[in-house]
Formats: C-alpha cells, sequence, structure tokens
C-alpha cells in the first residue's frame, strides 16, 4: 500500500505567536499545515491550491478580511465543503452571526482552549491524519 500524504490545514492568522501554535497543535494531529499572515496571501492559496481538510480562519486581517475570505473560498470549486472554523477576539453575537451566515461551519473566540479547538477540528475535517 503506497503511503498518504498528510491532510493539509490552511491557517489564516496575521499573530506569529497564534500561528505558531496553531502550526504546532495541527502538525501533532498530523496536518501538514500551510499559513498564511495576511489575506493576500491566503486568497492566492485560495485561488492555486487544492482544497484542504480544514481552514482556521481569523476575521481582522491585512488586505482581505475574514469575511472577504470566506466568500471567496465558497467560490471556488472544491472548495464549498471544506470546514472553516473562524478563529477570532470578535465576540459580539452579529459577528458571530454574520460568520454563520457566510458558511463558517464553527466560530471559536480568542482566547481559545488547544483542545477544544482540536476537538472542533476533528469533528469537523472528519480525516483521519
Amino acid at each position: 500500500m503506497l503511503p498518504t500524504s498528510p491532510p493539509i490545514a490552511l491557517v489564516v492568522e496575521d499573530d506569529d505567536h497564534i500561528a505558531q501554535l496553531l502550526q504546532f497543535m495541527l502538525s501533532r494531529e498530523g496536518y501538514s499545515v500551510h499559513v498564511a499572515q495576511e489575506g493576500r496571501a491566503a486568497k492566492s492559496f485560495i485561488e492555486t491550491q487544492p482544497p484542504p481538510a480544514i481552514v482556521l480562519l481569523d476575521v481582522m486581517l491585512p488586505f482581505f478580511d475574514g469575511f472577504q475570505l470566506i466568500s471567496m473560498l465558497r467560490e471556488q470549486p472544491g472548495w464549498r465543503s471544506v470546514p472553516v472554523i473562524m478563529l477570532t477576539a470578535k465576540t459580539q453575537e452579529r459577528d458571530v452571526v454574520r460568520a454563520l451566515e457566510a458558511d463558517a461551519s464553527d466560530y471559536v473566540v480568542k482566547p481559545f482552549q488547544p483542545n477544544e479547538l482540536l476537538a472542533r477540528v476533528r469533528r469537523l475535517a472528519k480525516v483521519k491524519p
């Protein structure tokens, strides 16, 4: 049997510390992690790469925000069913509603609990890294 490549996780996060933490957590879960630290890099990934197993998407980003990016990715062939967890410091109900109406799969407020976030990733990604 041929070895399978690890599932891809796209992390879109402009805070270096949080991006490194997410990369570490997801790598330990068996994911190959691609980090985009601003909206243009995320847009480029969305437009040129095959859909990942999961996307963790910050809302407040330079160039394109998380709401713009989720709209872009949902328009890409194959990306419609990719689970997207919005990961943000925005706690207002209107922000949660806006994210869910934009077809986010889940909404997690920072600071987050690592084990809870991983449980959400496992539930949504449904892959065996």
